[in-house]
């Protein structure tokens, strides 16, 4: 009978695998896929690598890196066989000259990657068999870089790529596989059992080869430096080999520290998803389906949220609607490192496309700052739960807004000096809690509030995503500036952006033409109400607050 998880296994997402992350006492990690979950009393350290017992029953399988086949210690009676293989990420990558030229871009993948990728390919392959990736254990041991063989250029880069994925240069990494019963197709036995039915030994690894790298692609997928070596097939006594559902030699790959995608599935992948985020986006506060165990519902300020750890951050996402599926999109490493274009002088306000091929603007929030406008000094900076509740409320009374998306609490401390903070939003909230019992909104961490890049109602863009077709925002002061609206033109819009907050019982403590967008269409002109002039869409909201006078 199998043992439950312990309780401190909680559950978490990295690069959309579910995890099982289980702290251990001495300061390890490991990280349960579901495959893994079943076996987690055999993937424990002290069942496999512990000194004496690790050397005495591990053997050293083919290849360049560290990998081993190892026997576990009996758990109730009962031995696993695994497949353990140190992360080589940050190392050059050892492949021969011609390899090394069609690839250039070729590096190791971190472990997470790794087993992202393996997972989706696991999911498209169908016939194309491979190991199951069980855990990534992380000791607790820290190493100098001298040590490790890794270059500190090439971790940056991965780091630069998957920002906000834990990855620690001192740390060991080490991948936990099922073992395959069977030989590498290069091994004495395979090529004993191809000679007894006539084959050539060498043609047959190489026939193999070619069919596995020709299976792979057809999924979408390609190994930068696949060997016959990574193949396993299953003698027979008599000869041959186990046949598949379809009569051919079955085999099953092993190595994929240099898979990829091809790049266009890379591209499909991309079309793909953000055309599902699109329509998801439109539903967003359509009956959700069910949640996985890492995340949960909140409503905060009367806005429906879908809200989650950032594991390897610490820190906290809150995603509006009611879809978990639209998580993901906003985990930082999907947004943080992608190219970016300042939106603002005084502020950081970014406009970038994700690695979904999704446009966001994100900016990190004011909150707990002094402002300098003397007319917003009553108000000071609202929190983002509070901008994004204004903009759902302004939008409930028919006013146009950019779209809030999702809200970022960064994991690591960023304590504003008491002389210069103010504590306001911070009080008016402090009775909202989070599930660890801590403040929703902490005064040791930064928020960086998410918004949809205005190109486009949700409605159309979910039904037609077509560039051309695209609008795009320009605000009143911009559009001041580089005449495109005259001073007159300028006063109107003025009168109708306080107009329009006062429709929804709001207000703001210091009205800005940046504080609205005018919708310019892909003819270049500007879409206007049946007043005649441009069409609002509000984009500011740190500065509103009830009416005073309601």
């Amino acid at each position: 009978m199998r043992s439950p998880l312990p309780a401190e296994a909680q559950p978490v997402d990295i690069l959309s695998v579910p995890y099982r992350h289980l702290p251990l006492p001495d300061g390890s990690d490991l990280y349960l896929t579901p495959h893994g979950e079943p076996f987690w009393e055999f993937l424990l350290p002290e069942r496999w690598y512990e000194k004496q017992w690790f050397s005495a029953s591990r053997t050293k399988l083919q290849g360049t890196s560290v990998v081993y086949r190892v026997t576990t210690k009996p758990v109730r009676g009962v031995q696993k066989d695994l497949v353990v293989k140190w992360c080589r990420v940050g190392e050059t990558v050892p492949v021969d000259t011609f390899t090394l030229q069609k690839f250039i871009e070729a590096e190791f993948n971190t472990p997470y990657e790794e087993f992202s990728l393996l997972s989706e390919m696991r999911t498209h392959a169908g016939h194309v068999l491979t190991q199951k990736p069980l855990a990534i254990f992380v000791p607790a041991k820290r190493f100098q870089l001298w040590q490790t063989g890794r270059k500190r250029s090439k971790i940056e880069q991965k780091k630069a790529k998957f920002r906000d994925v834990e990855l620690d240069i001192s740390r060991q990494y080490i991948m936990i596989y099922e073992w395959i019963k069977g030989v590498a197709v290069t091994e004495p036995p395979a090529r004993e059992a191809a000679a007894r039915v006539g084959l050539d030994p060498d043609a047959f690894s190489r026939e193999m080869l070619t069919r596995a790298l020709t299976e792979l692609w057809q999924v979408g997928f390609r190994v930068l430096d696949i060997k016959p070596q990574h193949l396993i097939v299953r003698p027979r006594p008599e000869g041959g080999f186990l046949r598949d559902a379809r009569g051919r030699t079955a085999y099953a790959m092993v190595d994929f520290e240099l898979l990829t995608r091809t790049p266009d599935y890379e591209e499909r992948v991309t079309r793909l998803r953000r055309k599902s985020y699109l329509v998801r986006q439109r539903d967003r506060f359509a009956a959700g389906n069910a949640l996985p165990g890492h995340l949960d519902r909140r409503e905060i300020l009367g806005v429906a949220y879908i809200h989650g750890p950032c594991e390897s951050t610490n820190g906290q996402l809150w995603v509006v609607g009611r879809d978990p599926q639209l998580f993901d999109y906003f985990q930082p490493e999907r947004w943080r490192r992608t190219p970016s274009t300042s939106l603002s002088e005084t502020a950081r306000v970014c406009h970038t496309r994700t690695k979904d091929g999704i446009e966001l603007v994100w900016k990190v929030a004011h909150l707990g700052e002094k402002p300098e406008d003397p007319a917003a000094a009553g108000n000071g900076y609202n929190s983002p739960f509070e901008e994004f509740s204004y903009a759902m409320r302004l939008s409930a009374a028919g006013v146009g807004t950019t779209y809030p998306r999702a809200i970022y609490m960064l994991g690591h401390d960023s304590t504003l000096p008491g002389d210069v903070l103010d504590p306001r939003h911070y009080d008016a909230m402090s009775a909202i809690l989070n599930d660890d019992g801590k403040p929703l909104l902490r005064r040791d961490r930064n928020y960086i509030a998410i918004w949809g890049y205005w190109n486009g109602p949700d409605e159309e863009l979910a039904r037609d995503d077509t560039a051309g077709k695209r609008a795009f925002g320009r605000n009143g002061d911009q559009a001041l500036a580089d005449g495109a609206i005259d001073r007159a033109t300028y006063d109107k819009l003025m009168a109708k952006y306080e107009a329009l907050l006062a429709g929804a019982g709001l207000e703001c403590a210091c009205p800005r033409g940046s504080h609205f967008l005018l919708t310019v269409l892909p003819d270049g002109k500007f879409a206007r109400d049946l007043d005649g002039l441009p069409a609002l869409r509000i984009c500011n909201f740190e500065f509103l607050r009830p009416r005073r006078d309601a």
